[in-house]
């Protein structure tokens, strides 16, 4: 498992109708569709074919991302698509900014609906001014809400993704995974099913990258250390917010007024994040995690934790199952159809022989 918070900054598919709607939206001054699909379409108008790194300093980071994708598609069987096969240089270190919102007094999930991908709990905006101006919309509204950098977002196989300068910095696990679960939401996407959607793709893009990392380098190399490293603190790190979830789940539950909840929800946060910074030395072996204490926090910030590992071991447990064979895995999920199942989990254990 790579760490939550990268999870949480990385990943999401939810530009596809911005680019396919937007000649349906010309018309209409202001519209977020136009407005965010002509700044996705101003970042692939920039792009330039992988192959010309290789003539640069960026031949090793081009060579990667290359045998990456070989993997994807040939060891792995995730669909072919042109996704990272052009390179855009960008002035910044993310791509934009994604907003989420929940209930200040419960877990209760803000979403918005969009064509093609349905209900999604999470708005994107290219400039960040403007998730700032939705971020005070939902306040409004009694909200908690929650303002996060994305690195990388899915079309889903609509248009080409690609690769953006700063992914040349990543640690090369983290590389693969990023490819690996962007394949994944390209090759299965089930509308109105984001919860499983992120799952899944978070699921696939761990073990694909382990895996990979494994036939490309072997089990005592530094690189997969690195990984071991990374899933020790990152499982630290989410047992502490699932803790703290736990904590909060029965005073949202209660009888109490929304007032008191809202009391003790403040009180129940500032001693989880007290603990936090007193016990941080040992409990992880990095500084990765140490921002945690300064944070805002927030419902907003606790329910991306449940939407992307509430069921943290659901894949694991049919992955092993069903013989840890992960293109066997994902030549089962490849027949997932939203419109046959309302529950998808049930549809893929069959398709696994599992139920």
């Amino acid at each position: 498992m790579k760490s939550p918070s990268t999870a949480l900054t990385t990943y999401l598919p939810f530009f596809t109708a911005a680019a396919i709607l937007l000649g349906c939206c010309a018309l209409f001054s202001g519209c977020y569709t136009l407005k965010q699909g002509s700044a996705l379409l101003g970042y692939l108008g920039k792009a330039v074919p992988l192959e010309s790194l290789l003539a640069t300093q960026d031949a090793e980071f081009a060579r990667q991302v290359m045998d990456i994708r070989r993997f994807a598609l040939e060891k792995l069987g995730l669909r072919e698509t042109s996704n990272y096969t052009k390179y855009v240089e960008i002035d910044r270190n993310y791509l934009a900014a994604v907003v989420s919102a929940s209930a200040g007094d419960s877990f209760d999930r803000h979403e918005w609906w969009f064509p093609i991908v349905g209900s999604v709990p999470y708005k994107g905006f290219f400039n960040p001014a403007d998730a700032r101006k939705e971020r005070t919309k939902l306040e409004k509204k009694g909200l908690d809400v929650w303002i996060r950098g994305v690195e990388a977002f899915s079309t889903l196989g609509w248009f080409s993704d690609p690769l953006y300068s700063y992914m040349k910095d990543y640690p090369l696990h983290r590389l693969a995974d990023l490819i690996i679960h962007e394949s994944t939401h390209a090759t299965i996407y089930l509308k109105n099913h984001a919860q499983f959607n992120e799952e899944l793709a978070e699921f696939i893009g761990t073990e694909g990258s382990r895996l990979y990392i494994e036939e490309t380098f072997g089990i005592d190399s530094d690189q997969y250390r690195a990984i071991a490293q990374s899933e020790g603190d990152s499982a630290t790190f989410l047992g502490l917010i699932r803790e703290l979830i736990a904590e909060l789940e029965p005073v949202y539950e209660s009888d109490i007024t929304r007032e008191e909840k809202l009391q003790k929800k403040a009180a129940i946060i500032q001693a989880a994040k007290t603990r936090f910074a007193e016990n941080y030395d040992t409990l992880f072996q990095n500084d990765n995690y140490r921002f945690f204490s300064d944070l805002p926090l927030n419902n907003a910030y606790l329910e991306l934790y449940r939407l992307y590992y509430e069921n943290d071991h659901y894949f694991q447990d049919l992955y092993d199952r069903s013989g840890r064979d992960l293109s066997k895995f994902i030549t089962a999920v490849k027949t997932l159809k939203s419109k046959f199942e309302k529950n998808p989990k049930a549809q893929l254990e069959r398709a696994l022989g599992l139920n």
